[in-house]
């Protein structure tokens, strides 16, 4: 469950950005990752890695919530590492959307 925590807390501020540089709202993951990429290409300093994690991390959730077998299971360092990416994209968000707009919006 952590790893899919720190998946969505990712994704939530994916939607933020999106929201905050388009005035959109993506429905669904797949939406939010493809448009989350486009416009962090024009973003300086939004870190690449941050899309590559969104994509990567789906499985999290996708495990977590549909999980057939036991062979599916995360282990503790995955969820270890997830939460370490999460905490240091969610930063970058903050920062980039500190810098562009003077503060976040809460």
């Amino acid at each position: 469950m952590a790893a899919r925590s720190a998946y969505f807390a990712v994704f939530h501020a994916a939607e933020g950005f999106i929201f905050e540089r388009s005035g959109k709202v993506a429905k669904t993951h797949s939406g939010v990752r493809s448009e989350f990429a486009r416009l962090a290409r024009a973003a300086p300093g939004i870190d690449r890695a941050f899309s590559t994690f969104l994509a990567e991390a789906y499985k999290y959730k996708d495990i977590s919530d549909y999980r057939v077998d036991e062979s599916d299971d995360v282990t503790m360092d995955e969820a270890n590492a997830a939460i370490a990416s999460a905490e240091r994209h969610l930063s970058g968000i903050a920062s980039f959307l500190e810098k562009s707009n003077g503060s976040p919006k809460a």
